[in-house]
């Protein structure tokens, strides 16, 4: 793999963990502020500590390369849940963020599988 790829890889593992540990640690150090969002969407208080548990150990997992490509497909579904809620509730203008975020953990994740596989 080229340089040039590796380190765009490393850019956006380092921005991906980033962006989740912002929005995962939130959820487990101060709850009641988050937990409200997660009710009007009709989920159980419940969910959010289990979302913002998964968001930190794949904000980790983003930056170890073994397990790199299963955080990215962890991340993933919870994108994918994020984009299914904000679409359920029609706010398609906030759904495009995800969305970008699972194309980004996408193409990690599939360079990390093709790297590991040499």
């Amino acid at each position: 793999m080229a340089k040039s790829k590796k380190i765009a890889i490393w850019i956006a593992s380092i921005l991906l963990a980033a962006l989740f540990l912002f929005t995962g640690l939130p959820k487990l150090l101060t709850p009641d502020k988050i937990r409200p969002m997660f009710v009007q969407y009709g989920y159980a208080p419940w969910f959010m500590t289990f979302i913002g548990v998964s968001e930190v150990l794949g904000a980790i997992g983003l930056l170890i390369p073994r397990l790199a490509a299963l955080a990215a497909v962890g991340l993933s579904i919870i994108m994918v849940g994020a984009v299914y809620t904000l679409a359920s509730h029609h706010e398609f203008k906030q759904a495009a963020t995800p969305v970008v975020v699972l194309v980004l953990l996408v193409a990690v994740g599939y360079a990390r599988v093709k790297e590991a596989r040499g």
